[in-house]
């Protein structure tokens, strides 16, 4: 197993804004398909691996990437990246929390949400993510 960084990225209350807006839940709207591009190009960048959540034809609420080979020391380059994420969400109404962690990842995407979470590492990181949530949310957290 190598070591890296894996990220977990989660919109902040959508499921009261989608009701809100009067948003479908089975096509993208404007955070969902924006999130979705965002995070596009972040993998491309970053060479991350998509262990689940990027949806192209609903939109991505909730996504988990890995990234191999990259140490806490070069966590700058990418905060930079997922802070501009963070910032175009809210630009267009809505809310996003970032959890990051460091340390053996699989590069394995996972078939489910339940796959995806049964690393420890990835559990981890959303543990963090929802103790960022509770706390207001909109937020990039490391741990």
């Amino acid at each position: 197993m190598a070591h890296g960084c894996i990220i977990v990225m989660d919109l902040d209350r959508f499921e009261e804004l989608s009701k809100a807006k009067g948003w479908s839940e089975y096509t993208p709207n404007i955070i969902t398909g924006t999130l979705t591009l965002l995070v596009e190009d972040f993998i491309r960048k970053h060479f991350a691996v998509v262990i689940y959540g990027l949806d192209e034809i609903r939109g991505t609420e909730e996504v988990i990437l890995e990234i191999p080979n990259y140490k806490m020391e070069d966590l700058n380059v990418i905060l930079e990246d997922l802070e501009n994420i963070r910032r175009k969400i809210e630009e267009l109404g809505g809310s996003i929390s970032i959890a990051i962690t460091f340390g053996p990842i699989s590069g394995q995407p996972a078939k489910n949400r339940r796959e995806a979470y049964s690393n420890p590492l990835r559990r981890r990181a959303l543990r963090l993510l929802r103790k960022a949530k509770r706390s207001g949310g909109n937020r990039i957290v490391i741990g």
